[in-house]
């Protein structure tokens, strides 16, 4: 039984925490609970499985929230390999891109398990009050919040999925041949770059602003060494992350970094997210795919 629903637990607390090495320890410790548990009194397991890892990653998310605010640079969330029929589930796909985690960053961690649990996963505002232990009237005023906070923030454009590829295929094939002129036509006026490399490589501590500047970034890519790779030992491939197209840079031995876009109403590309932290590295570098496109049912 847990098993059959584990893709959907690890769903939930990869939304919530915005890390796939938090979202696993918090799925082990829902087993190790659901272990314990007398499993003769549980009559909707999916439901009663969803409630116990939704309340390890708020309890998680609290107790990470002083390692988020000292980070050094930029926080992005941890990169993921996605598979399923995300085109037909164009809610779910945007709740893990990374532009969404990013808003649901700037959330309390109260204000972002209830948003995932109503808006991704449909639960009721009952539900939830038992998941997170609060009151109905106080999940609803918490939603309320959440929403208005969201919509405030979150992307205004979403570009057809058609073209974010074909957009994404031709900055691949710009970057990897260092053609600037190739990137500035693929590239937002005031894009804005946002590079996370945790302190741990150096990367740019705050974000590259302009076309002119993010362009020669990217094309100096094939030019020069990188986190100790030579230019001609650099690989680099087109990859399904967080439900979209993006990028994956790899050495001889490790992943480097990924990228991933988001993009305008014209389709050109309005903001990049470049994730160099090792740390954050290890869930595409594992080749693990999964699975976003799972919602719970009633």
């Amino acid at each position: 039984m847990f098993t059959r629903h584990r893709n959907l637990l690890f769903s939930v607390a990869y939304r919530i925490l915005g890390s796939a090495a938090d979202a696993e320890d918090a799925v082990q410790d829902a087993w190790i609970k659901w272990s314990a548990a007398d499993r003769s009194q549980v009559a909707q397991p999916k439901a009663y499985l969803t409630r116990i890892v939704s309340n390890l990653a708020l309890e998680r998310l609290r107790s990470t929230r002083h390692q988020r605010e000292t980070y050094v640079g930029p926080w992005l969330p941890e990169p993921i390999l996605t598979g399923g029929d995300v085109a037909e589930a164009a809610t779910v796909t945007e709740s893990v891109s990374m532009a969404m985690l990013v808003v649901l960053e700037t959330l309390s961690p109260l204000e972002r398990a209830v948003f995932v649990l109503k808006e991704v996963f449909d639960f009721s505002h009952a539900e939830i009050a038992e998941a997170v232990g609060r009151s109905e009237a106080a999940v609803r005023q918490a939603v309320h919040r959440a929403r208005e906070h969201v919509r405030a923030r979150r992307p205004r454009f979403t570009a057809d999925r058609s073209r974010q590829r074909e957009v994404t295929e031709r900055f691949f094939a710009a970057a990897t041949g260092g053609d600037v002129n190739a990137l500035m036509e693929l590239l937002s006026p005031d894009v804005t770059l946002w590079t996370d490399g945790g302190g741990k490589v150096r990367q740019a501590l705050r974000p590259v602003v302009g076309a002119s500047t993010v362009a020669a970034w990217f094309a100096a890519i094939g030019t020069v060494t990188y986190q100790g790779v030579e230019p001609a030992d650099m690989n680099a491939e087109l990859a399904q992350i967080n439900g979209g197209t993006g990028i994956v840079f790899s050495g001889p031995d490790r992943v480097i970094a990924t990228v991933t876009f988001d993009f305008d109403a014209d389709g050109r590309i309005s903001a990049i997210h470049n994730v160099a932290n090792p740390d954050k590295l290890r869930a595409v570098a594992d080749g693990t795919v999964h699975d976003i496109a799972e919602q719970r049912t009633r």
